[in-house]
């Protein structure tokens, strides 16, 4: 079997710990780059990560943290990135290191802005990683969730399923269950497209729509979402598989979900600024939103739930107005 080497994360929010915290109680030791020192040492002081998922703690003995990712990426063989997508690149650009023969994972559920391309796509395209060098990880999958060791399932994305089912073995648990897929680029499309769906849902809740219609938005989400898979990426696939429709429920309906609260918040009236600088926190889907609307101008694929989230988050229409545009739209 593939040997995964030496495996480093890269990134220090929620989703980042609660994945160091599976990877270190596989290997006993992991790489982990943090931009800020002052977070680096904080963490060596208290034992946990000083501001994501504060209740984990970790044997900082075994992790050697680092706030030069060079040195990361030079003394590690697989690296799984899992920062916020619109800084991806900031990250990348420090990086003197060269990629292409390291095992590459994302756990990055965004895409990249101004590319417009999927994490994969960037790697391949920017830093001509070998795509069966390159994979993903797919939920549904909450990080709060799983740092408190509850039942999830993860499904590793990767072309070559050999590296593939050799990753989920350092994933694997009895609260982690795993399965494989080659469909990496379906996986990533579908993780920002969940979270477009998700600021949707929470729009919809702001504004007092209820379970039934939510349902209804869900259902009409993943039919979106499967003829946008099936333009982007024509391979055969089963759209209710849970990487797909599994995450884009629990996306849409947990209360851990940021992109739902972000939405909550703008369909209770908060402007898109006001909703970010309170959250203090990274909401993917809106930037997803800008992309996707981007991609989709060449494509014309009939996607009216992203058309509605493009308008009430750029174009400043009201959501009570948008949104019954959209209800009109559904059967």
């Amino acid at each position: 079997m593939y040997n995964i080497g030496k495996t480093a994360i890269i990134g220090s929010g929620s989703w980042a710990t609660a994945i160091a915290k599976i990877v270190v109680q596989h290997q006993h030791h992991i790489g982990w780059y943090m931009r800020r020192e002052d977070r680096i040492t904080d963490f060596l002081r208290l034992g946990h990560n000083p501001a994501y998922l504060t209740g984990v703690h970790f044997d900082t003995g075994e992790i050697f943290f680092s706030p030069d990712i060079n040195k990361i990426a030079e003394a590690y063989d697989t690296l799984i990135f899992v920062t916020p997508s619109p800084y991806l690149k900031s990250h990348l650009k420090k990086l003197k290191v060269r990629l292409r023969d390291k095992f590459i994972v994302t756990a990055i559920k965004g895409i990249v802005p101004d590319e417009n391309l999927v994490c994969s796509e960037y790697f391949h395209e920017v830093y001509h990683v070998p795509y069966e060098n390159l994979a993903c990880i797919g939920g549904p999958s909450h990080a709060e969730e799983v740092a408190l060791e509850r039942l999830s399932y993860l499904t590793i994305g990767c072309k070559d399923t050999e590296k593939a089912r050799a990753f989920t073995e350092t994933l694997a648990s009895e609260y982690i269950k795993t399965k494989i897929s080659a469909d990496v680029v379906g996986i990533e499309y579908a993780s920002v497209l969940k979270n477009v769906y998700a600021i949707a849902a929470g729009i919809c809740s702001g504004l007092k729509y209820g379970d039934n219609f939510q349902a209804v938005l869900m259902a009409n989400a993943v039919q979106e979402m499967s003829r946008f898979l099936t333009a982007i990426h024509p391979i055969a696939r089963n759209v209710y598989d849970s990487v797909y429709l599994g995450d884009l429920l629990v996306t849409g309906y947990s209360n851990f979900s940021r992109n739902r609260t972000f939405g909550t918040m703008i369909g209770r009236g908060y402007s898109v600024k006001s909703a970010q600088m309170e959250m203090q926190m990274i909401a993917e889907g809106y930037y997803g939103t800008k992309c996707m609307r981007e991609i989709n101008s060449h494509l014309h694929i009939n996607m009216p739930i992203l058309d509605a989230m493009y308008n009430i988050l750029y174009e400043s229409i009201t959501p009570q107005i948008e949104i019954k545009l959209l209800t009109d739209s559904f059967r």
